[in-house]
C-alpha cells in the first residue's frame, strides 16, 4: 500500500511559477512510476506528467511542454511538479498518483492515488 500526500498548490497570477510536491510513504517507492494529473471543474482529469522509476525518462502533456518540469528524489520518497508560465487554462486541482514499474499517462493504470492540491491562476 502506497499513500500520496501533495502539497504546494495555491493561487498565482498568470506567467507566475508554482512547485508541487507529493511525499510517498513505504520502503519501495523507487518500484513506482509516478504521474501528475489535473482535473478542472465540469472537465475530465487528464494528464500532465509522469516520471519513470529511476526519474530517467519523463512524459508531458503537449500542453505543458516546455513550461512545467517533474523530477524525484527517491531517497527522500518524493516526486515534484515545477510549473511555470502559468495560464489560467492550468487551472484544476492536480494529483499525483504511483504505478507499479511502467510509466503511463493512462489514469487507470495508475494503482494509488493522492487527494489532490488546488491551482489556482488568475489573469
Amino acid at each position: 500500500q502506497v499513500q500520496l500526500v501533495e502539497s504546494g498548490g495555491g493561487s498565482v497570477q498568470a506567467g507566475g511559477s508554482l512547485s508541487l510536491s507529493c511525499a510517498a510513504s513505504g520502503p519501495t517507492f523507487s518500484n513506482y512510476a509516478m504521474g501528475w494529473f489535473r482535473q478542472a471543474p465540469g472537465k475530465e482529469r487528464e494528464f500532465v506528467a509522469a516520471i519513470s522509476r529511476s526519474g530517467g525518462n519523463t512524459e508531458y502533456a503537449d500542453s505543458v511542454k516546455g513550461r512545467f518540469s517533474t523530477s524525484r528524489d527517491n531517497a527522500k520518497n518524493t516526486v515534484y511538479l515545477q510549473m511555470n508560465s502559468l495560464k489560467p487554462e492550468d487551472t484544476a486541482v492536480y494529483t499525483c498518483a504511483a504505478r507499479r514499474v511502467l510509466l503511463s499517462t493512462i489514469p487507470h493504470h495508475y494503482d494509488y492515488w493522492g487527494q489532490g492540491t488546488q491551482v489556482t491562476v488568475s489573469s
